[in-house]
């Protein structure tokens, strides 16, 4: 996940930071600090730097994505095919465009590109220019993410594990269900079912999820800024939702999520307002909006109430929230 900062047209003008007042007591709410891909703006996405980096830092979940290998391996990583901006293949040599699918990798083949450090002049270079490189780094399995954060001892941090795929490219990674299947045969080798969500754009996986373990909390991706993956107002329903209609729920976004089975809705934080904040409360739906990177814009959003932020800049998240006098996550440092 990635896309733009919450707009003031949402939450209106933002106000600085006021200093904490020593003489009030802190709000006992559990806020839930999500270090997107690990800790992107520090570390390279998505690696075990970068999970080492947030867990040091002390994040309430790890937030990452899944694709699957072709021998059937769950890997962490976002694209369905290597991505020419962080990704140098065997020779060395950056790749002149998007790479093979993952899907028509093997583990062993996928070991062989070095994901270390982003391409200097890239997108990635001028959106993190904070990013920390480590030559040879490769892209981790998700039960090397479960087995790093035991190194660190650390048994209470959450995992919010994405599935990547989407309705409208079948042919580039596995079809839902196995792919749901695989991600949660992980989860239950590390013993991790009640750490663990699953989340996705993709609502085919969430629904597979919740009726072969409905203990597993299903957290629903939407966007509707820029691509739109809901499309109120259009005929049918959008190929992203599982079949459900907006349309069906009053055009509600939150009605549509809690009809879906949903426990958690994670929007883009473009698209939150006052009013469908409130209203997913009232159903029930904890909300977590992605990906929030700048002081002033989480200030805002833990103002009006989100219960948690998924943020390339955990470190940053942490002293907003200390500003406001939430509770912090213990740091567990701990090497890749």
């Amino acid at each position: 996940m990635s896309k733009l900062p919450v707009v003031a047209l949402v939450l209106g003008t933002f106000a600085p930071l006021a200093a904490a007042d020593p003489g009030n007591e802190p709000p006992k709410r559990r806020f839930d600090l999500q270090g997107h891909r690990g800790a992107r703006g520090l570390a390279p996405e998505n690696t075990l730097v970068a999970f080492a980096r947030a867990l040091s830092l002390g994040v309430t979940t790890l937030e990452l994505d899944t694709v699957v290998t072709r021998d059937g391996v769950v890997v962490v990583g976002h694209d369905a095919a290597l991505n020419p901006d962080l990704t140098r293949g065997p020779d060395g040599k950056w790749l002149e465009a998007p790479g093979p699918l993952i899907l028509t990798l093997t583990r062993a083949e996928l070991l062989r590109y070095d994901v270390g450090r982003v391409r200097p002049g890239g997108l990635s270079a001028l959106r993190f220019p904070e990013q920390v490189g480590v030559e040879g780094t490769r892209l981790p399995t998700l039960a090397e993410v479960y087995a790093l954060a035991k190194k660190a001892g650390n048994t209470a941090v959450r995992f919010n594990v994405e599935t990547k795929l989407d309705p409208t490219k079948p042919a580039e990674t596995p079809p839902p269900e196995p792919f749901a299947e695989a991600v949660l045969a992980v989860v239950r080798a590390a013993g991790a079912l009640a750490r663990t969500s699953i989340q996705s754009f993709d609502w085919r996986t969430l629904r597979h999820v919740q009726r072969i373990a409905p203990e597993v909390e299903t957290c629903y991706l939407t966007v509707q800024a820029g691509e739109d993956h809901i499309q109120a107002g259009l005929p049918g329903a959008s190929p992203w939702l599982a079949g459900f209609d907006v349309d069906d729920h009053g055009g509600s976004v939150p009605r549509l999520v809690r009809a879906a089975g949903g426990r958690c809705w994670s929007p883009n934080a473009r698209d939150l307002t006052k009013e469908t904040l409130a209203e997913a409360h009232r159903l029930g739906l904890r909300v977590v909006p992605w990906t929030v990177n700048q002081p002033e814009e989480m200030a805002a959003l833990i103002d009006l109430g989100v219960d948690g932020l998924i943020s390339d800049r955990p470190d940053l998240a942490r002293r907003v929230m200390e500003e406001k006098r939430l509770p912090l996550p213990e740091p567990t440092p701990v090497k890749p």
